[in-house]
């Protein structure tokens, strides 16, 4: 009991409330000059959390000099969006977002990107150096398959008929991902072999290497790194590795193709942008996304902000390829990082804070383990104490942390799925 009561006292003593996005000054100082911003949530599903990093996100690119911002999506429709926000095709942000149609679409196809997307276009007109909006994931193995043939065949033909032939391999499973993987417990070579062989020709190909290239070059590495994630996905192999070593790769590549002094934010759960090895992941052997750029890009060039709250409502589903849910988010288990957030409010006297958190030391009650939430896509309120909470060294996790107290569900738009597509975040969506 005593080390909760310090954990309150040291939230509160180091607590910056915030109610306009100005209030967000002090940690906008602390991020600024780091080449990578993550910006975290604890759900997919929640409104604040999109609009908070709506305005932290702008504050960083109009003031900041940032240069592109990553998401938890896939690569195809987010070249949708960056095609609308730099002046190109679709028409609306609305008909950009209607491209994300692998469940659950709410993830970016949601009222709360409407106004991020609007004002990026509107920052990027007129521009000579236009801010990108780019997707980090790897599962859109087919809809990459699709990209990279249409770009051949405008780009070089030939290649394109040689490509062609090994992503034939794909044929028999009718452009549906779940056929596919399910082929591959009577067939567990797949196209493994096809899909290496194509990406190397089309890496060995001296294209254009402007945008269009590195487009058609990105999709060939999807298309390689999907087909690996859904054969480690069906024999019990670690398809999270997978996935999360993919967005490094991927992150890597965006900062190369944007140049030396390139900047950027990231969206993404906690469970990805926080560094894994302040949880239970590092004895599952499990890696993340904001671990790894530290270990690669150096702890000075990555900032690390988690967002969280104690209760509320949150946009999610009970079961996979289900509906679209308001579900009630119950109050944090007692003891968890959230509870002892909550707890400090009266002190603070602001319901709505964060806690910068570099400067903290070894004995801080910072660097205890406990309890903090992760609320998935497919979610159920009434077990989450028993599955929900993921033990966390917050100062170890994160430089930051956004607290609050109460939010609520997110608004999808009416996009619906493709049910041929291996739902986003499957299988681990229960806790991301």
């Amino acid at each position: 009991m005593e080390q909760y009561d310090s954990l309150i006292t040291e939230i509160a003593r180091n607590s910056v409330p915030f109610s306009k996005a100005s209030d967000f000054c002090p940690l906008i100082e602390k991020v600024k000059d780091k080449r990578v911003v993550m910006l975290g949530e604890s759900s997919h599903g929640t409104h604040e959390f999109y609009e908070w990093r709506s305005q932290i996100t702008a504050e960083l690119i109009r003031h900041h000099g940032f240069s592109f911002i990553a998401v938890e999506g896939d690569w195809p429709p987010c070249q949708k969006v960056n095609d609308f926000v730099q002046h190109r095709t679709p028409k609306s942000a609305v008909e950009a977002l209607s491209s994300f149609s692998r469940w659950p679409t709410w993830m970016w196809a949601n009222q709360e990107m409407l106004g991020l997307m609007e004002w990026l276009r509107e920052w990027n007109t007129g521009r000579g150096d236009p801010v990108g909006f780019h997707g980090l994931d790897v599962y859109s193995l087919y809809d990459s398959m699709e990209e990279v043939r249409a770009a051949l065949a405008r780009l070089d033909p030939k290649l394109g008929k040689e490509v062609e032939k090994l992503y034939a391999c794909f044929h028999p499973y009718w452009n549906n991902e779940k056929a596919y993987t399910r082929s591959l417990f009577h067939y567990p070579e797949g196209c493994e072999g096809e899909v290496e062989k194509a990406l190397e020709k089309i890496l060995r190909r001296n294209l254009d290497r402007g945008d269009a290239f590195f487009d058609v070059a990105q999709n060939a590495r999807i298309i390689r790194n999907a087909e690996r994630y859904y054969h480690a996905m069906i024999n019990g192999a670690d398809s999270w590795n997978i996935r999360d070593r993919h967005m490094m790769e991927t992150l890597q590549m965006l900062l190369d193709h944007y140049g030396a002094g390139s900047k950027c934010i990231i969206w993404e759960h906690n469970t990805h942008i926080g560094d894994y090895h302040a949880t239970d992941m590092l004895i599952h052997g499990q890696v993340c996304l904001g671990g790894l750029a530290r270990e690669i890009l150096g702890e000075d060039k990555v900032a690390l902000v988690g967002f969280t709250t104690f209760a509320g409502t949150v946009t999610a589903s009970n079961a996979w390829d289900g509906p679209a849910e308001t579900m009630t988010v119950p109050r944090a288990k007692p003891g968890s990082l959230e509870a002892a957030f909550h707890e400090a409010i009266p002190v603070v006297g602001h319901e709505n804070f964060f806690v910068t958190l570099d400067h903290v030391d070894q004995h801080s009650p910072f660097m205890d383990y406990r309890g903090h939430r992760a609320i998935g896509v497919v979610y159920h309120p009434a077990f989450e104490k028993k599955s929900n909470y993921v033990p966390t060294k917050l100062a170890r996790r994160y430089d930051a942390m956004v607290f609050i107290d109460e939010t609520t569900a997110l608004t999808p738009l009416d996009v619906a799925a493709d049910p041929s597509k291996v739902p986003e975040t499957y299988p681990f969506g229960s806790k991301l």
